[in-house]
């Protein structure tokens, strides 16, 4: 990396950045990510203290230890501060004495084995071969409803019109939620405030977390006390590996964090691929005539954008990461949108190659225990609807009215340091078999 890069920004400018604050690092953070990989790929940021790994093997290695690193800040990490002071090579007793203090402490993503090991059983109820596949020929169906709702229009914010509702849907599909009550899942078309401006999609996802309160767990109340053949009896029947029944609260919350991961996860991913699919002709064309490439050009969206741009640890006890000492208490911050592009894994790791060899390398949805289990499905989403998009809108294109000419783009991206994803976008294109 030179001393001045592209943005017109040198090296000291960079290591003054705050990558939780600094709104210039939010539209293109690969620069930045650049220049913590050449300091060193385990190296410490200077306002809070966060070791942030920017190589894949390094990155690897913390996914894969979850006895050395814990999972209790990985959701916010550094934020709020820890609520108790690290003392000694050991800090285990402290994490369990105080982990009811650390954010969203009742969720999935903050457990360590061997909790952690026994809730995540549950989710074998859902993601099962055959339950993928009854779920994949639900999303065949959705595509087409939810491309119906503006397909003549000739334009389509991507996002808000097709993206969100979709995936939140899907989820509710594979949850086994009846279909009679798909319409707390979604926004209809009419609910714009003014032209071009649609409702808030935090609103979408208020209004499905209120019908899990008020409805989900009545739903696995009844299949308790009356069984019967379907997806919601399974996961309201599954048991601990100890065979004990987990309260209802438990399966509430599995169903929260898949509403809710899910959802941001193949929203982003969407929107990532369609803007690639607008923005090179080439590609849209290759997918069009030979759509076995589509699996593939999914994983290198997801490698060149991982919607997931940032995941936390704390060093349980004292350790060395690619050769750096890491004090007991020290929070680790694994950038995957960077080690996606280490260049030691994948060559020329800044260009799209839809023929990548080695794309399902990938971090994108971590490694070891904590490894996403919804990757499988959101891979399934984006497939299905990069071929039902391409199978009726010919010409698919940025709108330019939205987001300027092609010399001069404007995109905005979520001022999230979490995660990575377009606000919006506005496509323009041609329904298929019109002129």
């Amino acid at each position: 990396m030179s001393s001045d890069d592209e943005h017109g920004r040198d090296e000291a400018g960079y290591d003054e950045a705050d990558f939780f604050t600094d709104p210039s690092l939010i539209d293109d953070p690969y620069p930045y990510f650049e220049y913590l990989r050449s300091q060193c790929p385990v190296h410490r940021e200077k306002h809070h203290g966060v070791v942030a790994v920017t190589g894949y093997d390094e990155a690897a290695d913390v996914y894969r230890n979850s006895e050395v690193f814990s999972s209790c800040n990985s959701v916010l990490g550094p934020f709020p501060e820890l609520p108790f002071e690290p003392e000694g090579d050991d800090i285990g007793p402290l994490i369990e004495r105080f982990r009811d203090q650390f954010p969203m402490s009742e969720h999935l993503v903050t457990f360590d084995p061997p909790k952690h090991t026994a809730h995540r059983e549950l989710l074998k109820r859902l993601f099962t071969p055959n339950r993928l596949r009854e779920n994949e020929e639900f999303m065949w169906r959705l595509a087409d409803r939810q491309i119906d709702e503006f397909i003549d229009q000739g334009s389509v914010e991507l996002l808000s019109e097709y993206a969100k509702p979709f995936a939140l849907l899907v989820i509710a599909d594979l949850l086994g939620v009846p279909e009679e009550f798909h319409e707390n899942f979604r926004i209809r078309r009419g609910t714009r405030r003014q032209p071009g401006v649609f409702v808030p999609s935090q609103e979408i996802t208020d209004n499905v977390l209120r019908f899990l309160q008020e409805r989900f767990a009545s739903f696995v109340e009844d299949r308790r006390r009356q069984p019967r053949d379907d997806v919601l009896t399974a996961l309201a029947t599954a048991t601990f590996p100890d065979g004990s029944l987990p309260e209802v609260v438990d399966i509430m919350r599995l169903a929260t964090l898949l509403i809710v991961a899910g959802q941001e996860t193949t929203m982003r991913l969407l929107g990532a691929a369609l803007l690639i699919i607008a923005e090179r002709p080439d590609l849209q064309r290759l997918l069009r005539e030979d759509r076995t490439r589509i699996p593939a050009f999914v994983e290198e969206t997801l490698r060149m954008e991982s919607p997931v741009k940032a995941n936390f640890r704390l060093a349980r006890t004292a350790t060395t990461l690619g050769g750096v000492d890491i004090p007991a208490g020290t929070t680790i911050m694994v950038l995957n949108g960077a080690v996606n592009r280490d260049p030691g894994r994948f060559e020329c790791p800044h260009e799209f190659r839809a023929d990548r060899p080695n794309v399902r390398e990938h971090m994108t949805f971590g490694r070891g225990v904590h490894s996403c289990p919804g990757g499988p499905l959101a891979r399934i989403e984006a497939r299905v609807s990069i071929e039902r998009l391409l199978d009726r809108m010919d010409d698919i294109r940025i709108s330019e009215s939205e987001h300027g000419p092609r010399a001069a783009r404007r995109f905005a991206y979520e001022p999230m340091y979490l995660l990575r994803g377009l606000t919006a976008l506005h496509l323009e294109y041609t329904p298929m078999g019109r002129d």
